[in-house]
């Protein structure tokens, strides 16, 4: 029997209203239209990670400091190799350890034994790895395999002083806090966190301890907004929960506004919703768009309301996760001042049942990838795909991405997937 998962749900509508913007499309004019914050901060390097640089950093030094050695091993000057067949016999005069430089320069028709990092002597260009030679009783025996300058990193290999190592708009990796590290830089400058403001609309919301209202729901949309945004470098604003009230409304809006770089809102953008929220919208701010063709999420409000940036997400949990995954952390990457190709990995599976799609719409299907015995990347969804089904996001792994003319996938389609772990 052919399993099989119907995307389609009670909730919301098929069809696709003109005007309906199409992913990219939306993706595009929220890009186009979100501006990246000003002003910069200094910070310390055990703070930077996951900061944006705000300026680029030279290296004041090389990179190595000094010529070393490369591995365990004798220090030898090139002319003392053998050649031709012969076995060389030369004498050890001592050891050198890295951050203990010797003294003296080498003498020729002698090695000394070197550990890597340690600083090569005067006299010495070449190293041979301690396992390419016989070494007993302060003699070693050196056959003609080795040549001249091998085993030895030049000051200044890996970094020339004055280089630029780490352009502005870079986000600071672990990897290149080490890099920083190495040069001896303790701070950085970085540009200024965006501040967000998150709030949820509607009567029926209940904030956690809260009774439960007959017909209320609680709020788990600012939960999940707000876990997401922590783990960016942000400023949160939480607001809260605000109710059904036109100058309640207006209030929340206009000082969100005045103390925000970004808003973010969750329920009252959907058509028949019950709430001033769109009312106040259109007289504090400018609406790009209300809608676009993807499910879940098709209800999407973007715009701007006074200087801040504004996200109006749907009210269904599974749809808040989709369109921040899709829209809001993009916009808010380039707000923030990423200058790095955004990245969003994605992979070719295979899917294991058959999942009817109807063409006109991007869908997000919860999907679990993984590989079989063969090694082929395999997909299955989580079941039932309802937008306020948080349990099927919890359970994925990926989002399964039905492009917008794909039609019915079938058993052993192939598909996309975008994972979790490059996206979340």
């Amino acid at each position: 029997m052919t399993n099989e998962i119907i995307t389609t749900h009670s909730c919301c509508s098929d069809k696709i209203e003109p005007g309906t913007l199409k992913l990219h499309e939306a993706l595009g004019k929220m890009l186009d239209n979100c501006t990246e914050v000003s002003g910069f901060e200094k910070v310390a390097l055990q703070s930077a990670t996951g900061r944006i640089l705000g300026k680029a950093i030279t290296s004041p030094i090389d990179v190595p400091s000094h010529t070393n050695s490369a591995v365990d091993g004798f220090a030898i000057n090139h002319q003392d190799l053998a050649q031709n067949g012969e076995i060389q016999k030369l004498s050890v005069e001592g050891m050198i350890v890295a951050g203990k430089p010797h003294q003296k320069p080498l003498s020729r028709g002698t090695v000394l034994r070197i550990m890597t990092g340690a600083k090569m002597p005067e006299g010495a260009d070449t190293v041979i790895m301690q396992e390419h030679v016989e070494f007993k009783e302060g003699i070693i025996l050196l056959d003609d395999r080795h040549n001249p300058g091998q085993n030895v990193r030049q000051a200044g290999e890996d970094i020339k002083k004055g280089t630029v190592i780490l352009k502005a708009g870079k986000l600071l990796t672990p990897a290149d806090i080490g890099l920083i590290a190495s040069l001896g830089t303790g701070e950085v400058i970085v540009k200024r966190r965006p501040r967000v403001t998150i709030f949820s609309t509607g009567d029926e919301i209940h904030s956690i301890g809260q009774q439960l209202a007959d017909g209320g729901i609680y709020d788990s949309n600012r939960y999940t907004l707000a876990a997401a945004l922590n783990r960016l470098n942000i400023n949160l604003i939480d607001m809260g929960i605000i109710a059904d009230d036109k100058q309640k409304l207006l209030d929340t809006f206009s000082s969100a506004a005045e103390n925000s770089d970004v808003i973010i809102t969750s329920g009252g953008v959907s058509v028949g919703e019950a709430d001033y929220t769109k009312e106040v919208l259109t007289e504090l701010g400018t609406v790009d768009f209300w809608k676009v063709a993807i499910k879940p999420g098709r209800p999407v409000a973007f715009g701007k309301i006074g200087p801040a940036t504004f996200f109006g997400l749907p009210g269904n949990p599974v749809a808040v996760m989709v369109t921040y995954y899709q829209f809001v952390l993009p916009t808010l990457q380039k707000i923030m001042g990423v200058t790095d190709a955004l990245i969003r990995p994605t992979l070719k599976v295979r899917s294991l049942e058959r999942i009817r799609k109807l063409p006109g719409r991007t869908e997000f299907v919860r999907g679990i990838i993984s590989q079989n015995d063969d090694g082929d990347w395999i997909a299955r969804s989580t079941g039932k795909q309802g937008s306020g089904i948080l349990k099927s996001m919890s359970e994925a792994n990926a989002f399964l991405v039905l492009e917008h003319d794909r039609e019915t996938i079938e058993e052993g389609d192939t598909i996309t997937a975008q994972p979790f772990a490059g996206l979340i």
